[in-house]
């Protein structure tokens, strides 16, 4: 073969096409695609399921009768369950559909029984997608144990045996809730809302008899407890520290509240704004016409927006401003702008407000995260209580919402003081009486008058501090 006729035969196999190869890469993916197709399927079929109550109610798991266990109670459903005390309202949620009240809202609002609708199951029962419902899950059951602590069945044959470790339980998919944060935001898809469906509460179902929304986290946790703060707790976990999560808490509610206004779906209903995110008793006043009208409201130092509009309720951004300034001063300071910026923005219009409320959900969730990380003092709950009664800070206690909150907040920081050991159980018995005066003066919205609460409120104050 000659040389001329040697390179025509390699011209030609360069120029021949490289099907081949291509060919390759074409089946490669699509045994690619046919693998994760499978996969995909496996996960969807594998989907951690809701097992139900039942599933934990073995007098070897958490159905005793009485709390004898070695390392957990084992009593936890009688106490869940418990049909008079607050640590049973999870259990009744479900129940309380079907009550005069339930079915009055249920028929106000066209929604066909309560029991069944989707509007009320969200947050009035565990409801687990159909296709990851367990054979014992029952939606009777109401808030049940998986709501809280996530679906149970990639977890819950594995939880208590040895060498199982509460990281272990979390890396199966166990919630877990002894982190401030998870805890928060798990309570406030139901105590505040959320933008899953069924969850959340418009100014219409209020209006039809629902109960206004309030929300602090350590005191809700003390009133859920079902579980010793023993040497085994803080072993497996970290022993809970209440200032934290009460301040921890009015940060997960404001970033939650903002973040909500923020979407425009939310934020209005038709012509006007979603007044569930207003302060009730702004509009809800008594009105008397005459010549010499008198106001029946006081004006908020903090609030500046158009004279006579309705305010958002700012009930957790005011304890959260104490709580910056205390607790994170070098985030006080972007919060405070963020807070006013947002009030201010009321008179702007949607856009302007939705933006603002971005930027508010932001600040407060930096302050989240500064809390969540940092320790504190023994004598926090000391200096948090005195914040709530200080001048500075009563004098934004203009409304009923706001009022409450700041009860709750002395009330659940002088719980800490005793847990703590820095208050005796005596002592605080013996000032429960100033507690419970600034507990009557919000204890009905209509008889609510800002000045005689704000004199409760410092007499409770400076009845804890006289104990420090």
């Amino acid at each position: 073969m000659g040389k001329a006729e040697l390179r025509g035969k390699r011209a030609s196999r360069r120029k021949r096409p490289r099907s081949q190869p291509i060919g390759r890469v074409v089946c490669a993916l699509v045994l690619l695609i046919l693998v994760l197709s499978a996969s995909l399927a496996h996960a969807i079929a594998h989907a951690a399921a809701y097992l139900g109550v039942a599933s934990c109610a073995g007098s070897t798991c958490h159905g005793r009768s009485e709390g004898n266990g070695k390392v957990v109670r084992q009593d936890e459903l009688a106490i869940l369950q418990d049909g008079s005390s607050a640590a049973g309202a999870h259990a009744r949620a479900y129940a309380v559909l079907a009550s005069a009240r339930g079915q009055r809202i249920a028929a106000t609002l066209g929604l066909g029984p309560a029991s069944s609708a989707p509007a009320c199951l969200g947050c009035h029962a565990s409801n687990a997608p159909q296709g990851l419902r367990g054979p014992r899950y029952r939606t009777a059951d109401g808030i049940g144990c998986e709501t809280c602590h996530g679906p149970a069945s990639a977890w819950i044959s594995a939880h208590y045996a040895l060498p199982a470790s509460h990281a272990s339980n979390l890396a199966l998919g166990m919630t877990a809730l002894d982190n401030p944060q998870v805890r928060a935001r798990v309570c406030l898809d139901c105590h505040y809302g959320s933008a899953e469906a069924g969850q959340f509460v418009t100014h219409a179902m209020m209006a039809a008899g629902h109960p206004r929304i309030a929300f602090e986290l350590d005191l809700f946790s003390a009133l859920q407890a079902h579980y010793d703060l023993d040497a085994d707790y803080t072993a497996r976990k970290r022993r809970p520290d209440s200032v934290q999560l009460w301040a921890v808490g009015q940060a997960e509610a404001v970033r939650r509240q903002a973040a909500l206004f923020a979407r425009p779906n939310l934020a209005s209903e038709g012509l006007f704004p979603q007044f569930t995110f207003f302060d009730c008793h702004s509009c809800h006043r008594a009105i008397r016409d005459g010549p010499e009208p008198r106001r029946t409201f006081e004006d908020n130092p903090a609030r500046p927006i158009p004279f006579a509009n309705p305010p958002f309720n700012d009930e957790n951004m005011i304890l959260l401003s104490l709580v910056a300034s205390l607790y994170a001063p070098g985030e006080a300071a972007r919060y405070e702008t963020a807070a006013r910026g947002f009030h201010r923005a009321m008179g702007q219009g949607a856009k302007a407000s939705g933006e603002a409320a971005r930027t508010l959900a932001s600040a407060a969730a930096s302050l989240s995260d500064r809390l969540a990380a940092r320790s504190f003092a023994p004598a926090s709950a000391f200096d948090a209580v005195a914040a709530v009664a200080a001048r500075t800070t009563s004098a934004r206690f203009t409304d009923y919402a706001g009022s409450a909150q700041a009860v709750m907040a002395i009330d659940t920081l002088l719980n800490a003081l005793v847990r703590e050991g820095r208050v005796t159980v005596g002592a605080a018995a013996g000032i429960r009486a100033r507690i419970n005066r600034a507990y009557e003066a919000v204890a009905a919205p209509e008889r609510y008058d800002p000045p005689t609460f704000r004199r409760a409120l410092g007499e409770a104050a400076r009845a804890i501090a006289a104990l420090r």
